[in-house]
């Protein structure tokens, strides 16, 4: 006759801090490629840039301004209001601002396109012991 023991123990719990240790990680990792691509676009100039391309800033407000927030569940990128206003979603999507309308400038999208084949990537194989 044959005996036998068996002994399982659940180690998901590690797999799952992992998981949310590495997506985190990667999160700000990528916002923070995209928050520095956008930043590099925008130039400093007296005169406006050219509907289609990047902003101009004359201070540096809406370069200063952008910023980014990760956490494991996303990231949010872009300009804030409490530094630019809402002059940095009038460049991005046009429209009024100030009693003018703008033309389209964006520079948000365009970095996180340039920036997206990036992302893959850094997921794979972030997690390990």
């Amino acid at each position: 006759m044959f005996g036998m023991s068996v002994k399982t123990e659940d180690t998901t719990h590690k797999v799952k801090e992992a998981a949310d240790t590495a997506t985190f990680r990667n999160f700000g990792h990528a916002a923070a490629s995209i928050r520095k691509d956008a930043q590099s676009t925008i130039e400093r100039s007296a005169g406006p840039s050219p509907a289609g391309t990047p902003p101009h800033t004359r201070r540096g407000l809406i370069k200063n301004a952008i910023t980014f927030f990760a956490d494991k569940e996303g990231a949010v990128i872009g300009p804030r209001f409490s530094r630019a206003g809402t002059a940095g979603e009038a460049h991005e999507f046009g429209g009024e601002y100030k009693g003018g309308n703008f033309p389209e400038r964006s520079f948000m999208e365009p970095a996180l396109e340039r920036q997206a084949p990036r992302f893959a990537s850094s997921f794979g194989g972030s997690i390990h012991e």
